[in-house]
């Protein structure tokens, strides 16, 4: 039992099955309305099944893997929520899929927890769908390696997941604010909630000028938190040659892209080696750069 008061196992789905059972009625059929004849299938049987347990031994919450490769039935009661036991089993769930030895997981997330499997590496794929009378959203990740970033919207999923992740530091190296990313209100909210929670965020810039014009909504918020955001300017030709972009965190969360003008790359939240290096090299060129003073001078 961890000093959470809780512990999390692989279970026999045969043994385990009444434990199971009540967590996953008490959540999907009593208090989402989920019908009982959805809840369980076939699939059950041939799955892996991990289970949460309290102090005393009783079930608290449960997940299964299917042999499809996809995380489901996550579910925890409403009494230990908030308190590390989802994140608890989803990692218990994605160790089963390393003893499997499988490069990739997806899953269903119900929408109101599409955060949460972000701040664990899962990133959204296609249109939301509705399953079961709820709105879900497929979401994927490579087990132990980077995620490709294809597009725009997967690249605020990534953003979102690294800002969600950190602890104190995230630091952003951007060519000119990357309008169509940073100023998604989406990410916005996150980087708000970031800096007043205590983090700092640090942005180095290549040309600060059309933010400065575009009146980007970055700048307006670190006005109104100079404590927690500044920008820097890049101005050392050895640095301004540097023609990629990243952003990474202080636990081992990066995205990086080869080209700072578009949003294709790589990304992945649990690579703290890479983290280690992307962060060192951002410490040297924020000591060459200059303060961004530009921003200072405008008006809220």
């Amino acid at each position: 039992m961890s000093a959470t008061g809780f512990g999390v196992e692989a279970v026999d789905y045969a043994t385990a099955l009444p434990a199971l059972r009540a967590i996953r009625e008490a959540v999907f059929v009593r208090e989402q309305g989920v019908p009982a004849e959805l809840e369980l299938d076939a699939l059950d049987p041939l799955c892996d099944h991990v289970l949460a347990r309290d102090g005393d031994g009783q079930p608290i919450g449960t997940g299964r893997l299917t042999p499809q490769r996809r995380i489901g039935r996550m579910a925890v009661l409403p009494q230990w929520r908030g308190r590390g036991v989802g994140s608890a089993l989803l990692e218990a769930l994605i160790e089963r899929a390393r003893v499997h030895h499988w490069r990739s997981l997806s899953l269903h997330a119900q929408v109101d927890a599409i955060d949460f499997y972000l701040r664990h590496g899962f990133l959204p794929e296609g249109p939301r769908f509705e399953e079961a009378g709820i709105e879900h959203q497929t979401m994927s990740r490579v087990v132990d390696g980077p995620n490709p970033v294809g597009d725009r919207e997967t690249a605020l999923a990534a953003m979102l997941g690294l800002v969600a992740s950190a602890g104190r530091l995230l630091c952003v190296y951007s060519r000119e604010l990357d309008p169509g990313l940073l100023d998604r209100p989406g990410l916005m909210t996150a980087f708000r909630r970031f800096a007043i929670a205590g983090g700092e965020l640090r942005i180095l810039l290549q040309d600060p000028g059309p933010p400065q014009r575009e009146q980007a909504p970055l700048i307006a918020l670190s006005q109104r938190l100079p404590s927690a955001i500044a920008f820097r300017v890049i101005e050392e030709p050895v640095d301004r040659d540097f023609a990629g972009a990243y952003a990474v965190n202080d636990r081992g969360g990066w995205y990086t892209r080869t080209l700072g003008h578009r949003f294709e790359g790589e990304t992945r939240l649990d690579a703290p080696g890479r983290a280690r290096q992307l962060r060192a090299g951002f410490r040297e060129v924020w000591e060459r750069a200059r303060p961004c003073t530009e921003f200072r001078a405008l008006g809220l």
